[in-house]
């Protein structure tokens, strides 16, 4: 349910909506959201000084039922 709204709102956000790609990651801290975009939109997502992205960091935590809720924009145009 987290996964699919956040999915709605980067969607809404960006220029290219088909390449929104939302995952979902559990670990020991908590569940993360890893949010994908294309590499022009990654400036849109992350907004400035961050402002975007931790709004949407801030939805997504009050909408979570369980425990910690963490949002990560990852870089695609970045290699490892």
């Amino acid at each position: 349910m987290l996964a699919d709204a956040l999915e709605h709102l980067v969607r809404g956000i960006v220029d290219n909506p088909d390449d929104v790609d939302v995952r979902v990651k559990s670990g020991r801290r908590g569940e993360t959201l890893e949010v994908r975009v294309h590499p022009d939109d990654l400036g849109r997502v992350i907004g400035r000084q961050g402002r975007t992205a931790k709004s949407l960091r801030t939805v997504v935590s009050a909408l979570a039922d369980e425990g910690p809720v963490r949002v990560d924009v990852i870089d695609t145009d970045r290699r490892r």
